[in-house]
């Protein structure tokens, strides 16, 4: 570290149990009895995300209102007890697991969406609400939440926002931090604050809205959501093209653009993605095709049958065969399917899958694709390739026995130089997973240590004692 920087103050906590009789009888008393967990079975499920491994709380408290959570938190900071906030609990950085134990909040029972404003374009929804649920309330009403991570049936609002999650329509729409209006916060020591407000305009004080956007739940606890809509799409159209590599397939991405056209979601899946999910579903892709990729559209019926047509021509000339078109909601996800089912295709690979997330400038993809391709080589591991060619965001999936150690080290090395290799080329260690506990040595690979000295201050300064979510982002 630069010897100009001070040391961020160390945080030291004479720890209480969070299963201590007293402790307990609190939580029940803020939240009902009914409602504070501590048996084995019922606390097990909030231990984990979607990597498997276990961390089991003390206790899980489902609180319903923000004034119940801010009870919790100051009851922790009296107490000193950590405690972690989770949501649907999908993440693949251990974000939402209670790596030091203490309490897990869950946010399940904060479930209402408040409301749908259309002439002014917003949602105000509770955090437990569920990405999907929000998008068909919003669709009902002619009006559209663009935000779509791979896990929106599953994932709720408020981790979301903590995540800043992305999806495959950032393309053109951008992650969840483009949509946050307002949020209603608990802060770790047990604050309720307002920040941003219902206007797409605002530039009052700091933004505190956007500190608060992919947070990873180390600032405060998100219990009220006010999003930005805007108009639901009349029409959308899929074109779906397999070529020869990787190279050709991505090179069609820029190609589009100096076409002028922004596609919704531009999705990219590289031939070990194709020969597995051809092999387990059988969609008559041939042998020759070593790329897929999908391209989507929407806007009024017009422009949507104009830029379509265009895309076609793109692809062929980029030399994409096999080119298949769908207009028809049910034609769509026919397409899509292959994309859809390549996570349950990839399974027979290894029991323990690495999905990593880096990032790189969208030209950088082939590059990149090129060295993973190389290290899974020299490393001996099995690797998946495939993602958003159209933000440059790839999903890097090793796949190993867990049961094998030395597999086991070996990819947990190809990891840390397809970190390196995404660094080198200009991108990043993480587009939408985040950082967690499971990225957290890596940090000061993407991070200049003056950087993480300025966000380790902001967390001492939001959280002295160090309560929330304590184990994630910073080792």
């Amino acid at each position: 570290m630069n010897s100009t920087i001070e040391t961020v103050p160390s945080t030291t906590r004479v720890r209480t149990a969070a299963s201590d009789s007293d402790v307990l009888e609190r939580l029940r008393e803020i939240v009902g009895a009914e409602y504070v967990f501590v048996d084995a079975n019922k606390v097990e499920p909030y231990g984990q995300d979607a990597i498997k491994e276990k961390f089991p709380p003390e206790a899980v408290v489902l609180p319903r209102a923000a004034a119940e959570i801010a009870e919790v938190l100051r009851l922790a900071n009296e107490r000193c007890f950590p405690v972690t906030a989770r949501g649907g609990g999908v993440g693949y950085t251990g974000g939402a697991v209670p790596l030091e134990g203490g309490i897990v909040i869950g946010t399940e029972r904060m479930n209402q969406i408040k409301q749908i404003n259309v002439d002014d374009l917003y949602v105000v929804t509770e955090p437990g609400v569920t990405t999907y649920e929000l998008q068909q309330a919003v669709e009902a009403e002619g009006l559209f939440y663009p935000p779509d991570p791979a896990s929106y049936k599953d994932s709720f609002i408020g981790g979301n926002i903590a995540e800043n999650a992305g999806g495959m329509r950032c393309a053109k729409y951008g992650v969840t931090k483009h949509y946050v209006l307002g949020l209603e916060v608990v802060t770790p020591t047990g604050t309720i604050i307002k920040t941003g407000g219902r206007t797409t305009k605002n530039v009052v004080g700091f933004d505190l809205s956007s500190l608060m956007c992919g947070s990873e739940g180390m600032l405060g606890i998100i219990t009220e959501a006010t999003l930005r809509l805007v108009p639901l799409p009349e029409a959308t159209a899929t074109v779906r093209a397999t070529f020869r590599s990787m190279r050709e397939a991505c090179a069609c991405v820029p190609q589009l653009t100096r076409s002028r056209i922004v596609p919704v979601a531009c999705e990219v899946l590289d031939r070990n993605s194709l020969r597995a999910v051809e092999a387990e579903f059988g969609f008559g892709l041939g042998p020759q095709a070593d790329a897929l990729l999908l391209v989507a559209v929407d806007g009024s019926a017009q422009e949507v049958e104009r830029t379509t047509k265009i895309v076609e021509q793109v692809v062929k000339d980029g030399g994409g065969f096999d080119v298949l078109r769908a207009t028809t909601r049910a034609d769509e996800d026919r397409l899509w399917d292959v994309r859809r089912l390549l996570s349950p295709s990839i399974k027979k690979y290894g029991t323990l899958k690495l999905n990593e997330d880096v990032v790189v400038p969208r030209s950088r993809v082939p590059d990149l694709i090129e060295r993973v391709e190389e290290i899974a080589r020299r490393h001996n591991t099995f690797v998946v390739n495939f993602g958003h060619a159209g933000d440059g965001n790839i999903h890097v999936n090793f796949m190993c026995d867990r049961e094998d150690r030395a597999a086991v080290e070996r990819a947990w090395q190809a990891v840390r130089e397809t970190f390196a290799a995404a660094v080198d080329l200009g991108g990043t260690i993480s587009g939408e997973h985040g950082i967690g506990y499971v990225k957290a040595p890596y940090l000061d690979m993407a991070l200049s240590s003056e950087a993480i000295y300025v966000m380790k201050n902001i967390k001492h300064a939001l959280d002295p004692k160090g309560i929330l979510n304590p184990g994630k982002v910073f080792t």
